[in-house]
């Protein structure tokens, strides 16, 4: 067993969205809305207040930031801190917000709505091409959440966290088409609902459990959980590879819903973790437009 250490006691109400770049960990704080830039190195960490609920942070391969937040998804200047909102594939529904996202290896945006209401409306999973045109590319999900491509990009791995399970479908890189679902991980629930996700070199997944205290590293081809890395926060939202060669593996947590015995027993709650599970992570990529 692993066990992950404090890198950053951030008490983020819903830490999310980690990605490294550039020698830091990107990352969301969604009920905070706010975005995050984390150096371990000196302990900083920049934030961006948005105004409104932020799931998702990629970065632009021309400078600054994409953003998935709760009304489309937009661009952040870093040096001016301004926002500008570039497209709205939800149509301004205010009972979706965007969730997690990431970028696929051609640099298109793959992001998630999920309902705000109870009994909650179907979310729309989306492709955001360069020039911020956007399709949708699976509909009637639930909480669209952790994505990973394979390194042949044949195939994107997907979350969608009320099926408890992680699903692969064929991809077509040069398209962005998704076809051919199928279930290649499945959870009971007991361990953790399936939230973040990230791929490492060899080909497996590691899978952050909200509810769970930690993230499973899970190999598509059997389905079998091969380690958990145990964190010292229950709500475990997201995670990713950084540090050095990639050999660091950065979680996010979650704060939100928790009574105060609960943050006595883990005080640490909403913080960033860090662990060192003897595998490198990949690259992650970055937006085209």
């Amino acid at each position: 067993m692993i066990t992950a250490e404090l890198a950053l006691d951030a008490k983020a109400e819903l830490g999310e969205g980690a990605l490294w770049h550039d020698g830091r960990l990107l990352w969301v704080d969604i009920e905070g809305c706010a975005v995050n830039r984390f150096d371990p190195v000196s302990g900083r960490n920049e934030r961006w207040a948005i105004g409104q609920r932020v799931g998702t942070v990629v970065p632009r391969r021309v400078g600054g930031l994409v953003l998935a937040v709760h009304r489309g998804i937009g661009i952040l200047d870093t040096e001016t801190g301004r926002f500008e909102l570039r497209c709205d594939p939800a149509g301004g529904r205010e009972e979706l917000r965007f969730n997690d996202g990431k970028c696929d290896p051609r640099g298109r945006l793959f992001a998630g709505t999920m309902g705000m209401t109870k009994p909650r409306v179907p979310g729309t999973l989306y492709r955001i091409e360069p020039d911020f045109s956007f399709a949708p590319v699976l509909e009637g999900t639930g909480t669209s959440n952790g994505l990973a491509w394979s390194a042949d990009e044949s195939t994107l791995y997907y979350i969608d966290t009320p099926t408890l399970a992680v699903s692969a479908f064929d991809y077509d890189p040069d398209t962005g088409a998704i076809s051919n679902r199928r279930e290649v991980v499945k959870f009971s629930g007991d361990e953790g609902r399936p939230d973040g996700m990230t791929i490492d070199a060899d080909g497996n997944l590691w899978v952050a459990l909200w509810g769970g205290s930690g993230v499973v590293c899970c190999d598509p081809r059997t389905g079998r959980v091969l380690e958990k890395v145990e964190v010292p926060a229950l709500q475990t939202t997201a995670c990713a590879f950084g540090g050095p060669e990639l050999r660091d593996l950065y979680i996010t947590s979650a704060r939100i819903g928790l009574d105060e015995a609960a943050l006595a027993e883990r005080p640490f709650s909403g913080g960033i973790f860090v662990a060192r599970p003897g595998v490198a992570g990949v690259p992650a990529f970055t937006f085209a437009g």
